[in-house]
This record gives C-alpha cells, sequence and structure tokens, in this order.
C-alpha cells in the first residue's frame, strides 16, 4: 500500500516523498530513500513530529514512531574528522543529551559532543547495516576489473590468497571498531554485506551465496583476538587462560564478552596512566567524595578512572559491598548516569523515561486485559494516571511491578533521609537489594537501587 510524507528540508523548503510500496522497514532504508527522492548530497539525521509532546520534532529511532501522512524533518549533521580524514562515508549522530551530560551546543539545531582521546581504543555501537570498507588499492582494482566480467556474462570471481587475505584483513580492522566478540548473526551480516557489495565473490554451492566468507571470518576473527591478547589489549586478554579457574582452563570456559548494548566493555587505560596512577586517583577520590561542592573533581576523576574499574568488575566479579567501598561515588544518582553513557554510549534517564511514554499506550492495553484481583489491582493504578506527566509514568512503572506479580511497595520506596537507621534498615529488606549479589558486567539491579532511595520521585529518577 502506497505511502506518503511531508519532508521539511530547511526553514522555507518542504516536499513530499511518496513509497509506491509503502513505508521502508528501518530507518536506515527511510533515510535512503529521503537522499535519493530529495536530492541530498550532505549528512543528515531525522526527527518525527511526536504528538504526545504538542508536536515537537524529537530523533527518529525506529520505523514505529511514524505512519503514512506523518511529518519528519532533516537535520543536517556534520562528519567526524577522523572518517573524514579516511574517507568513511559514515556520519556520527550525537545521542540526546541529559542534563548531566558533557556537551557543548552551538547555535542551530546540532549538538556536537567534545570530548578528547581518552585511551588508545575505542568502540562504537553494532550498526543496523553493516558497512563494507574499501580494501587496499590492488584489491579495489582486481575486484573492480571482476564485478565487470560479472556484469557482462555473471562470472564469479575466485580470489587468490593474497586477495582473500586483503580482504578478510580489511573486514575485521571494520568488525573490531565495534567489538572484538561478534555473534553468529552479525557474522551473517558481514559476509552477506560482502557479496551485496561485491557480487562477483558469491560461492557457487551455497545457499546463502557466503557461507564461507562466513567460516573465514570467524577463523580470521579467532586468530586476530590471539594477536590483541600478545599485544596486551584487555578486551582479549580478560580471556586469557591463566585468568581462569585451575582445571576449568579451557578456551570455551566462562568467555566474557560484551552483552548486547555494551559498547566501552573493556577499556584500555587512558593515554599516559597506568594502574598504578589510576589507582592511586581511586584512593583520592574516597576523600573528594566526602568533600562538598567537589562534583566536578569528582566526575573528572571517575570518567579518568573508568577503564580501572570496569577491568575490576569484569574480570573480578566482586561482591556489591566491595564495590561500594572501593568505588562509593559510583552509586551517586549523578555517576550511575554517567556511568551508564559511558559503557553503552546512551542517557539512561532520557532514554529511560523516554521508552516508557513510547509502549505505555501498549502497556495499558495488555493491563486491561488481565482478570480478577490482579486485573482489579491494575484498573485502580491505570485511574491514578492525570495530566501530570511524572504521575503517569510513576503509575506505569507501578502497574507494570504488579503484572510481574511485585509488591510495588516493596519494590520501589521514596527516602529522603539516608542516614536514618529505620531507612537504612528498610533499604536492606527491600527485594532488589541484595549486598551478596554479584554485579553483571553492566548497570544492575544495586545501581537501581542507589538511585531511587536518593531519588525524591520515581517519575525523575533514573
Amino acid at each position: 500500500m502506497a505511502a506518503i510524507l511531508r519532508v521539511i528540508l530547511g526553514p522555507d523548503s518542504g516536499q513530499r516523498v511518496v513509497f509506491p510500496a509503502g513505508l521502508p522497514l528501518t530507518v536506515s532504508e527511510l533515510e535512503t530513500e529521503i537522499k535519493s527522492q530529495c536530492k541530498i548530497t550532505d549528512s543528515f539525521r531525522l526527527q518525527f513530529m511526536d504528538t504526545l509532546f504538542g508536536s515537537e520534532f524529537m530523533n527518529l529511532t525506529s520505523m514505529d514512531e511514524i505512519e503514512d501522512k506523518a511529518t519528519v524533518k532533516v537535520i543536517f549533521t556534520p562528519c567526524r574528522p577522523q572518517d573524514a580524514d579516511q574517507g568513511v562515508g559514515s556520519f556520527f549522530f550525537p545521542p540526546t543529551s541529559t542534563p548531566d551530560d558533557t556537551t557543548t551546543s552551538f547555535s542551530g539545531e546540532s549538538t556536537i559532543i567534545l570530548t578528547s582521546p581518552e585511551s588508545t581504543s575505542s568502540r562504537s555501537s553494532w550498526p543496523e547495516t553493516f558497512q563494507v570498507p574499501r580494501f587496499s588499492y590492488d584489491a579495489e582494482f582486481k575486484l573492480d576489473n571482476a564485478h565487470g566480467a560479472f556484469k557482462a556474462n555473471g562470472t564469479l570471481l575466485i580470489p587468490d590468497p593474497k586477495l582473500k587475505s586483503d580482504i578478510l584483513e580489511g573486514l575485521i580492522q571494520e568488525v573490531v571498531n565495534h567489538k572484538v566478540y561478534v555473534t553468529d548473526r552479525e557474522f551473517d551480516q558481514v559476509a552477506e554485506a560482502l557479496i551485496l557489495r561485491h557480487p562477483c565473490l558469491q560461492e557457487k554451492g551455497s545457499d546463502t551465496g557466503y557461507g564461507g566468507w562466513k567460516t573465514s571470518l570467524k577463523y580470521k576473527l579467532s586468530n586476530y583476538r590471539t594477536h590483541l591478547r600478545k599485544v596486551g589489549c584487555p578486551e582479549a586478554c580478560v580471556n586469557a587462560l591463566k585468568h581462569k579457574p585451575e582445571g576449568k582452563r579451557s578456551p570455551a570456559f566462562a568467555v566474557k564478552k560484551p552483552k548486547r548494548g555494551e559498547v566501552a566493555y573493556c577499556p584500555s587505560f587512558p593515554l599516559g596512566e597506568s594502574h598504578q596512577s589510576l589507582e592511586k586517583m581511586r584512593v583520592e577520590l574516597l576523600l573528594d567524595f566526602k568533600q562538598r561542592n567537589n562534583r566536578e573533581t569528582v566526575r573528572a576523576k571517575m570518567e579518568k578512572t573508568f577503564a580501572l574499574r570496569r577491568q575490576e568488575v569484569i574480570r573480578d566479579a566482586p561482591m556489591i559491598s566491595d564495590v561500594q567501598v572501593r568505588w562509593p561515588a559510583l552509586f551517586d544518582v549523578m555517576e550511575i548516569n554517567a556511568e551508564f553513557k559511558r559503557v553503552t554510549t546512551m542517557p539512561l534517564q532520557s532514554k529511560f523515561i523516554s521508552q516508557i511514554d513510547l509502549h505505555s499506550a501498549s502497556l495499558l492495553r495488555v493491563f486491561e486485559k488481565r482478570s480478577g484481583q490482579q486485573g482489579q489491582k491494575l484498573r485502580d493504578m491505570a485511574a491514578m494516571m492525570t495530566d501530570d506527566i511524572d504521575a503517569g509514568r510513576e503509575a506505569i512503572i507501578k502497574a507494570l511491578c504488579i503484572y510481574l506479580n511485585e509488591d510495588p511497595e516493596d519494590l520501589v520506596q521514596e527516602y529522603m533521609d539516608l542516614t536514618d537507621a529505620n531507612t537504612l534498615g528498610a533499604i536492606e529488606g527491600t527485594t532488589s537489594h541484595n549486598s551478596r549479589y554479584r554485579p553483571p558486567v553492566g548497570l544492575g539491579p544495586a545501581h537501581c537501587v542507589q538511585a531511587y532511595t536518593q531519588s525524591s520521585r520515581l517519575g525523575i529518577s533514573p
């Protein structure tokens, strides 16, 4: 079924964009189609008119947010400097900022996040569509010739060992920009992207056309991880056999790798820093955190010691009580938000609240289908929703607790004085609090406990 969108290109410029086969399935496909029909050559991102917030424009992250005859707005964005130098056709879209994010705003629609390179390695999240990089000059020359023969008579290329090695090396270098441990589905994405970019590399006798490339990529990445361990990459070294318990030293035992959403999983130390210097800074933090009006100093040192903290959590899996002793500042509400963003590159508070707002209508429909005593509780909770946005969010979260057979009075509580003995005793009795809980690699329940115990309102807290 055909669909149409109103596309705003500037203050005095707009255009209709028609989709004969209906709206695309992904945001990247939508951007490609808009770029083609509107003859756009610069990089951009899209915003949509959100009726939930007075028809204000919000960043478009999912096709579920728009429908036929919706209005979208083109926001032109700059390239990252390092990509521009390398001629890579990818662009940086800054995430939604929060009040405690460190950003520098300019006049206009865009916000550029200014950061200095803190470590020798960096990661970006896995892309929705994998971009095949340019290979060496001779490899590209051979592929261009083979592509011409493929278009002329359908001849497939059987790459010589050097060409195949150059292709695999180029792909692996692009893969490790995102992660060192790749899932089977992601290997499929890389291999499929390769034959889509270079159809002459398809394989005869393969159901997918890239089965052999996928297998070669797995072996190549495995060998590359061995190389990374030799040069001291923390993300690879943490799974070395010498770091595994006696009697269980096998490559497949307890492999530590990023979970979904974790980008900065196990970063290297900042340039010029060592374990000793960062440990000294950690000790200084214990005193800095106790001082008043010292937020900026604490924030800067927490940012600096991020790599040390992550390596401790991943390598040693300490108890929550031990983490609280060594890193008390980590359990401050603002540092919870900052640490989450360091790990995932996304702001915790605004992301959580936006998703609650996005799915609240669907959750209410699910709650209405429940019957019995639980259904009555859910209806009573839904009736408490008013025009107050914060009260509505609080009602949704508490109703979700009831739906999952949790008592919201035990799971979520508000405390204004954390020094009171009764308050501390009540915190110990909550469902989420357990001092012997081992933290997951990402941010876990203990972080959430500290967040709500220091907040005055659930709808505002992370």
